[in-house]
């Protein structure tokens, strides 16, 4: 990254820092020029990198529709200055989803099991949160693979059972996907259905439950989830 410098100003004649800086977003390197050093993660990739699938919606941090991941941990993109990740790993909703066959114009799109499970469970309504929601909970993912511990976690050395295939609790799953998914606000309150995508998502990613335990389970009441 380059020297920041001052040259360039506002209206009321306030110098504004810029930098020339490279970032990395979903595998693919961009190498910024004079970029202002306030320009949030966000605005940068919806306003100069034209990836507007990360959605601006409070711009406080208090709403997790602008979540991306950086390094594989999720981030408000809203209030982190895109400057700061120069050298870092960014993936946006753009990049959840596995590439498709660029040489094969007729092969239908890939989804990323997450994504897909969001569509089997209809784990959305507006759809403004919904990329958020993906990339934090392929982030959520990632923790439970990796027995990341929660807040709600009684076990931090195991968050979940050695054994998934035989002794998942199902109760403990949800409190773990609750507790990890609460800075993801849904308006419309889809939550229901976003516990059981995010529970097809987690027996499929990790291949540990039988096909028929979460099936067994898709009759549980909305008061249990």
């Amino acid at each position: 990254m380059s020297a920041p410098n001052s040259e360039p100003t506002t209206h009321s004649g306030e110098h504004i820092t810029t930098a020339d800086f490279s970032l990395t977003i979903n595998g693919q390197t961009y190498d910024l020029q004079g970029i202002d050093t306030r320009t949030s993660l966000l605005d940068l990739c919806r306003n100069t990198l034209a990836l507007t699938g990360s959605k601006k919606g409070c711009d406080h941090g208090q709403c997790g529709a602008c979540t991306m991941l950086v390094n594989g941990v999720r981030v408000n993109s809203c209030l982190t200055f895109a400057v700061m990740h120069a050298g870092d790993e960014i993936t946006t909703i753009e990049g959840i989803a596995p590439p498709n066959d660029l040489d094969d114009d007729s092969a239908p799109a890939k989804l990323a099991p997450i994504q897909q499970a969001f569509l089997d469970h209809d784990a959305f309504q507006c759809g403004y949160c919904t990329s958020g929601q993906i990339c934090s909970a392929t982030a959520l993912l990632n923790e439970l693979r990796e027995n990341t511990p929660s807040y709600v976690s009684v076990n931090l050395a195991q968050p979940l059972p050695d054994d998934l295939g035989e002794a998942i609790d199902q109760h403990a799953l949800r409190r773990e996907i609750r507790e990890r998914m609460s800075g993801n606000l849904c308006r419309c309150s889809a939550y229901p259905n976003i516990v059981r995508a995010i529970e097809q998502a987690f027996a499929i990613e990790l291949d540990a439950l039988k096909p028929t335990d979460l099936t067994d389970n898709q009759s549980t009441t909305e008061a249990d989830i």
